[in-house]
């Protein structure tokens, strides 16, 4: 049994990028950028108004008020994706409509609730600031800054920005490809009548959504009973077709606990079996050649708990991601919790904000069979390996549970 950190790193030393590939903005949602990307042009490319509103000189509107609003001679229109005007003169303005381009001479936009027309002029009611509602070329980015970094995950912002930016395609990490074994005599089809004896099966639908979370959508899904055969088939087709597998169950010491015997039959390194932690002590980790190889415990808090610990920080590694650990933070605790010394626990929790504070309780129902604990809880508590009771009001470590 190995302590979680030193599993963690195991697990992360074996998961590696498998290459990449250039495709379409349209198809990269979900994916992680090879490299960093560097700007086109100016952003905004050009001078452009944030309001609808009159294009003005400062000094023409610097007496402007309510009590004696200035007239100005209005010399045209100009829209959103028109070309070049003829410069503002002193006396005169333009109305300029959102996004824009700024004509010569424009020092500032006043919005048409300042102003009020009146045949071919009109009258403005406040001064103006010089650039006032005017986006300025190159006030976000100049040509050739570098604004996305490598390793970034592409999310729709990220996609919008490509697009701004002119990238009709963009060069991303493979994917790994993901088996997920289940295995169970006592599984039942969700749909079907339930009967003595029986669960439904939720681990499959369980992990299918944590990997559609961060993007993976090639995987396979089998789930078979509790026999050593049909087992080895499916293990040994998941090691020739994925780079990563996930069996769930049957990695204990029960006498139908198959699946470690299969792993080492078919060739796979075995790194560790057991992780002192809880909840999922029993947690079988090894390698195939370049294929990473997970075995969960059964039972459903275990396995998304050691999914979200172990196989989605290995997942994002191997599509390149540079962020691939859950974020940390420290709370203060809201109740006492208790605990045998022995292992790192992982408490179900739910935090929240009070005057300031990051506050956090443990969730109802800690059993690593109780979905509704995990459900309900929007972080892991850290309960230290040898610590027995950390008291109401003490700072503990905690792991946003996030699954996207």
């Amino acid at each position: 049994m190995i302590p979680y950190h030193k599993a963690l790193s195991t697990v992360l030393a074996c998961a590696n990028p498998l290459g990449f590939k250039t495709i379409k903005l349209e198809q990269a949602g979900g994916s992680v950028l090879t490299k960093d990307i560097f700007t086109t042009h100016n952003i905004p490319f050009f001078d452009n108004s944030a309001v609808d509103g009159f294009g003005v000189r400062t000094s023409d509107v610097k007496n402007a008020s309510n009590e004696s609003p200035i007239k100005l001679q209005l010399t045209g229109t100009i829209k959103a994706g028109d070309g070049l005007r003829a410069a503002v003169t002193p006396g005169t303005a333009v109305k300029i409509l959102t996004g824009a381009p700024i004509p010569a001479g424009v020092e500032a936009v006043i919005m048409k609730e300042f102003c009020f027309e009146e045949k071919k002029y009109i009258y403005v009611k406040k001064s103006a600031s010089r650039w006032e509602n005017i986006r300025r070329e190159g006030e976000e980015f100049h040509l050739n800054d570098c604004v996305i970094e490598k390793g970034t995950y592409i999310s729709p912002p990220v996609i919008g920005l490509l697009a701004t930016l002119g990238y009709k395609k963009c060069c991303v990490y493979l994917k790994p490809r993901v088996s997920i074994i289940v295995t169970g005599s006592e599984l039942i089809k969700v749909g079907k009548k339930l009967t003595f004896g029986k669960i439904y099966e939720s681990n499959s639908y369980a992990l299918v959504a944590a990997l559609n979370e961060i993007g993976i959508k090639k995987y396979s899904v089998v789930c078979v009973k509790d026999d050593k055969k049909i087992i080895k088939k499916q293990i040994k087709k998941a090691l020739k077709n994925s780079d990563v597998i996930i069996s769930v169950g049957g990695i204990s010491t029960g006498d139908y606990d198959f699946v470690k015997e299969i792993f080492n039959s078919l060739g796979v390194k075995t790194l560790f079996t057991k992780v002192a932690m809880k909840p999922a002590k029993p947690n079988y980790f090894g390698s195939f050649k370049r294929k990473l190889v997970f075995g969960l415990p059964g039972n459903p808090v275990s396995a998304l708990v050691s999914f979200h610990q172990f196989i989605k920080p290995a997942l994002l590694k191997i599509m390149g991601a540079k962020s691939i650990t859950p974020f940390q933070a420290k709370a203060i605790l809201s109740e006492n919790l208790t605990k045998k010394p022995g292992r790192l626990e992982f408490v179900r929790g739910i935090l929240e904000q009070k005057n300031g504070d990051l506050l956090v309780r443990p969730t109802q129902g800690q059993g690593s069979h109780m979905l509704g604990g995990i459900a309900n809880a929007n972080c892991l508590i850290y309960f230290p390996e040898e610590q027995k009771l950390i008291l109401k009001g003490e700072k503990v470590d905690i792991d946003l549970l996030s699954w996207n």
